[in-house]
């Protein structure tokens, strides 16, 4: 098996000094979901990759089906480069849980992924870092670190034996989204079927103990680390990630639209909390007829969210848009009088970061990490307890209804965000801890010279 480079990398270390004063790394960043509309890990690789790049470093982006999209921008001082390293592709669309062809087999790693997706399990974390180790173990002395996105797979163990430090990002412990999904599951074979499925959480745990830094995005995030996965909490090291602040930024262009409220689910799963939403907005519109959703994602065919709409009868007050493009989304929630958080938990919480950043008043659960990022309510933000409709509601029509409150709540909003949560300020803390670990590997290596 081989990887499919779609341009290629610079050969050698990149000559010179990075942005931080130091000399410019050779990064490695692994992920095995990578593309930026399938959910935040993506836009994590994609963001993240242009800024260390804008820093002064040299970025390959190892990824997996649904492959990273990634931002390529002339005069980088540093470069963005992918490799893709291929699975079978098992989840794709339209034909999911597919059974490949015979000629599509090409090794045991191969043989193993379709047997646990025959079992009812998820075999991507481990299969993706078995093929990143093989990978990485043909290219000894290209890298300075490897960064790690959440794979937490058993072939990550041991890199430091072939030469490579390595940093892994944990966004928060899935074991969150398993109690969430066991918690909404019906019946005694709907809850097996989860736990198989979640079958992986158990590798994770054992590989993220050994690992020997941790970097996690909000406090909230490393507790749930320190308690779900048994790392010692001096190993977990948080660092904030942030909005794209020069795309999501106000634009008094952009026409207000009345009553508009939005959200971004990009799944259909309890831990979103998009059930609880709807079922706000049906309160809502008792009192503000022209209040209506737009929902950055899939519309659901069934499922408690569909159960929902009919039940209430917003067929027309609830609108999905999905594939388009961050400007659109951008001007979307530019538009929108309202955006809207209902997660039951966020590991940090993008969405309410970059509605921020445009200005746009916030309703958000004080789920997870959210309060870290949407700051106290009345302040930056009106905060609800999760999973609350009616508590909902009522923050959305106080909102709806008061156009000096939304104007306040917008601009001290944005200001919260250039302060804290920008993702240069995300690459330059990244890099500290990069530099750490090449240090740690290496305490003779001049690695801020």
């Amino acid at each position: 098996m081989t990887a499919e480079a779609t341009w290629g990398a610079a050969p050698g270390p990149l000559a010179g000094e990075a942005a931080d004063g130091g000399r410019p790394l050779r990064i490695a960043l692994l992920t095995y979901k990578g593309n930026p509309f399938c959910g935040g890990q993506g836009v994590y690789v994609r963001h993240l990759s242009r800024e260390l790049a804008r820093l002064g470093h040299r970025v390959e982006v190892i990824g997996a089906q649904p492959y990273p999209v990634l931002d390529q921008e002339d005069g980088l001082p540093g470069q963005v480069t992918l490799t893709r390293l291929p699975s079978l592709d098992l989840y794709r669309q339209p034909d999911p849980f597919r059974t490949p062809g015979r000629g599509e087999y090409r090794d045991w790693v191969d043989a193993l992924e379709v047997a646990t997706m025959w079992t009812g399990g998820f075999p991507e974390p481990l299969t993706f870092s078995l093929r990143a180790r093989r990978h990485l173990a043909a290219r000894r002395g290209e890298f300075d670190v490897v960064h790690d996105n959440q794979t937490l797979g058993y072939g990550l163990l041991g890199l430091d034996r072939i030469g490579f430090p390595l940093v892994t990002t944990v966004h928060h412990p899935i074991t969150v989204d398993r109690r969430l999904d066991l918690a909404a599951a019906g019946g005694w074979r709907r809850r097996a079927s989860v736990r198989r499925w979640y079958g992986f959480t158990r590798m994770q745990k054992r590989v993220a103990r050994r690992l020997p830094t941790v970097l996690t995005v909000s406090g909230s995030s490393r507790r749930e680390i320190t308690e779900d996965l048994e790392v010692r909490p001096e190993r977990i090291h948080v660092v904030p990630i942030g909005a794209d602040t020069r795309l999501f930024s106000p634009d008094p262009a952009v026409p207000e639209i009345p009553g508009r409220i939005v959200t971004t689910s990009s799944a259909d799963v309890p831990l979103k909390g998009l059930v609880h939403l709807v079922e706000a907005l049906a309160k809502v519109r008792t009192e503000h007829g022209n209040a209506h959703l737009v929902v950055v994602g899939k519309r659901p065919e069934k499922g408690p969210v569909a159960e929902a709409m009919e039940r209430y009868g917003l067929g027309g007050a609830v609108e999905f848009v999905k594939g388009i493009s961050d400007r659109e989304l951008a001007d979307l929630v530019r538009g929108a009088q309202i955006a809207c958080v209902p997660s039951l938990y966020e590991g940090f919480s993008l969405p309410a970061a970059e509605a921020m950043a445009t200005g746009t008043p916030l309703v958000a659960t004080t789920g997870g990490a959210i309060p870290e990022v949407a700051g106290p309510d009345g302040e930056t933000c009106l905060a609800v307890e999760p999973a609350d409709a009616g508590a909902l509601a009522a923050a959305l029509g106080r909102l709806l209804g008061d156009a000096e409150l939304r104007a306040r709540l917008g601009a001290a909003g944005r200001e919260r965000v250039m302060r804290r949560f920008t993702w240069e300020q995300a690459a330059r803390g990244t890099v500290e801890h990069y530099r750490a670990a090449v240090a740690a590997r290496n305490p003779a290596a001049p690695v801020l010279s």
